[in-house]
């Protein structure tokens, strides 16, 4: 138990600390966290280079599904979020028996959630790359390709679930090594399954490599593998080596009212968030198909290649979360405003830089995602465009994850609802048929520019920190 008190320390002797010293809190929590998220972007780059390869289609048709994908994986993180927020505030009251039958609960319910989704995405993968508009020539790869994201669903689940709780019980380090580990396991993977065998020379040395050459499909299998390696070893992690966490048997896995209400009132509106967000790609994905292949790959790669400025923002996002929810289960609401701050302006700071880079580096980087001249042309162009937004972008994403320590996800999702709907769809609607994609990344500039001044807003008028801790389950 004397580790558990020394973790948490900062709860009771940050009050005469330096500003400096107290951001230094906030980056020793978000480091592991950002060069996971940042490790997971370097292996969308790989993946993105490793199909790319493969030619304009094979990019338009992971593309097409994207934004599908993008929205289960967002329910998963919706699922783990409702319980994780609990947990960090049990552990911050020091109620870690609590803790532990809450991470029970969230076991349960989450194989049955797992199961489900993996139903639904296996049944609607053959007619989905109709409904999105997907020209002939893709729907097959985009089919195959979500068939097989959807029988990994309950892996994806089960990694989000169990390290979004290692997070919020105070250990950033364990799932953001994993996260970073699973990179590897991906690169490996796909580069098994999406060529054929061939043979490679390095140096002068020729050597036979084996590989299966299942091309776009295979990158699908190559991520699931990857997914289903990193869950396992999260899961053990979690339930059986965390010091404030792992499970005996002796404990209760007895569904609780409150505990389950709980959940739904923090998840519920953190899934439908994630719901508009992705419904909102989904319908871009739409307005961008009649611009035709090389729209599509462009809009793709481009999303691929603004990730590694925004990732960082997650980690902050990780960060602030556990600290937030921690600090207000202890009772602290002056260290948790501090907090939510800091980790604010850490997170404008280092997106801000970040977007300098990108805009300098736009060309590069597409050059390095496809060999498709139009492609890199076009997709270089509307990165710059989103460069601008990258500081609001940080706003947005960092108050996001500190507001959802203190269990407030209700009205961020519905300031998203009105921003990606009321600005970004309109204004796409409007500005893709004279400017073609250029319109649409413009358009999804100028939204996430006024998202994050609506986040701003609410993070300073506090209202946040008068929300009840969860200590009831």
């Amino acid at each position: 138990m004397s580790g558990r008190r020394n973790e948490l320390d900062y709860l009771h002797n940050l009050d005469n600390l330096s500003f400096s010293r107290q951001m230094s809190q906030v980056i020793r929590l978000a480091i592991p966290a950002i060069l996971a998220e940042i490790s997971s972007i370097v292996m969308q780059y790989i993946d993105a280079a490793m199909v790319g390869s493969l030619g304009a289609n094979a990019s338009a048709s992971i593309g097409l599904v994207a934004s599908s994908t993008w929205l289960l994986s967002g329910l998963c993180t919706a699922f783990g979020t409702g319980f994780a927020v609990q947990i960090a505030h049990m552990i911050g009251a020091g109620l870690e028996d609590r803790a532990r039958n809450v991470l029970r609960q969230c076991l349960l319910l989450g194989a049955v959630c797992g199961l489900l989704l993996l139903t639904i995405s296996v049944s609607i993968s053959g007619p989905l790359p109709t409904w999105l508009g997907g020209a002939e020539e893709i729907r097959g790869d985009a089919t195959g390709y979500f068939m097989v994201f959807g029988l990994a669903l309950p892996a994806v689940l089960t990694r989000h679930t169990c390290g979004s709780i290692l997070q919020c019980s105070g250990d950033m380090r364990t799932p953001s090594f994993l996260n970073a580990l699973m990179c590897l396991w991906d690169v490996v993977f796909n580069f098994v399954f999406i060529f054929p065998t061939r043979e490679i020379t390095l140096g002068g040395w020729t050597t036979t490599v084996y590989g299966v050459g299942w091309g776009v499909t295979g990158a699908a299998v190559g991520t699931a593998l990857a997914e289903l390696v990193t869950a396992i070893c999260m899961f053990y992690v979690l339930c059986f080596r965390s010091p404030s966490l792992k499970l005996s048997l002796g404990g209760s896995w007895k569904l609780e009212r409150n505990c389950l209400r709980t959940a739904v009132q923090i998840g519920l509106p953190l899934g439908l968030e994630h719901v508009v967000l992705c419904s909102a790609q989904i319908t871009t994905t739409k307005i961008i198909a009649p611009l035709g292949t090389v729209s599509i790959a462009a809009n793709s790669l481009g999303v691929t290649a603004e990730s590694l400025c925004y990732m960082p923002g997650y980690g902050i996002a990780s960060a602030a979360t556990t600290l937030v929810g921690q600090s207000l289960g202890a009772g602290r609401k002056d260290l948790a405003r501090k907090f939510a701050r800091l980790s604010v302006l850490l997170g404008m700071m280092m997106m801000s830089f970040g977007a300098v880079l990108m805009f300098v580096l736009a060309p590069q980087v597409f050059a390095m995602l496809t060999p498709d001249p139009a492609v890199q042309e076009l997709g270089a162009r509307c990165l710059r465009v989103e460069a601008f937004a990258e500081p609001l972008y940080a706003a947005s994403i960092v108050c996001a994850g500190a507001l959802r320590g203190a269990g407030d996800t209700l009205v961020p999702s519905l300031a998203n609802l009105v921003s990606v709907w009321g600005v970004r769809i309109t204004a796409s609607v409007i500005l893709a048929p004279r400017f073609g994609l250029m319109g649409v990344w413009v358009a999804m500039c100028g939204e996430l520019c006024f998202r994050g001044v609506l986040f701003l807003i609410r993070l300073f008028r506090e209202k946040w920190l008068s929300r009840e801790m969860v200590h009831a389950c």
